[in-house]
């Protein structure tokens, strides 16, 4: 699991702690997704290529850095969405496209119903947003629609991992990394993370 980066940030710990509770109401809990996507995403892209690129302050010149990646969000629908905005503050020039998968409740499979993306890919570097990777299927499904697309470079950013996901999709997958604040015990009888936080797309929606 070499690909997994699991974040020990004091404050995604505490923010996590408080989006597990039963007692966060759908408001807050939409907030707490946002602000651990832009704790997340600064982790997942400190890898980003630089440039050098100088710049005139008002005492003279220094030399600065400017990212050469060109960088896309593909959250998957719904859960997905909620990660945009958080990611968005921090890069707000990024191209959002959408993937829509539900998961089969019967054989926890995913059924691909959306797809908007272009003829051909216009970034080198693609988040895939879910806020859990359970089964690890639509991750996995996400990853080789966009490997198909053109994408080079991929990695996933989530909240909460299970073992059977992570394992799921670095064995279809090696080269993507995988960034989560938790990784927790196992997957229940009908593929929900154990001890997770429940339906995150509901609790975001208030469904």
């Amino acid at each position: 699991m070499s690909q997994l980066h699991v974040s020990q940030h004091p404050l995604v710990l505490h923010k996590l702690t408080v989006l597990r509770s039963v007692d966060t109401d759908h408001r807050s809990f939409r907030e707490l997704v946002r602000e651990l996507a832009l704790l997340l995403c600064y982790e997942a892209t400190q890898d980003l290529n630089l440039m050098v690129q100088s710049v005139k302050t008002p005492m003279g010149q220094a030399q600065g850095y400017k990212t050469q990646d060109t960088i896309g969000l593909v959250p998957i629908l719904r859960a997905g969405l909620g990660l945009v905005d958080g990611v968005m503050e921090l890069l707000p020039s990024v191209q959002v496209w959408h993937i829509g998968l539900y998961r089969d409740e019967k054989t926890l499979r995913p059924v691909e119903y959306y797809n908007k993306l272009p003829t051909e890919p216009t970034v080198n570097v693609c988040l895939v947003l879910d806020p859990m990777l359970a089964t690890g299927g639509s991750a996995v499904a996400t990853v080789d629609i966009l490997k198909k697309w053109g994408v080079k470079r991929i990695k996933f950013v989530g909240l909460i991992a299970a073992p059977e996901g992570v394992e799921r999709l670095t064995t279809a997958h090696p080269d993507v990394p995988i960034h989560v604040a938790a990784l927790d015990e196992r997957l229940n009888e009908v593929g929900f993370i154990v001890p997770g936080l429940g339906d995150a797309g509901d609790r975001q929606f208030g469904t």
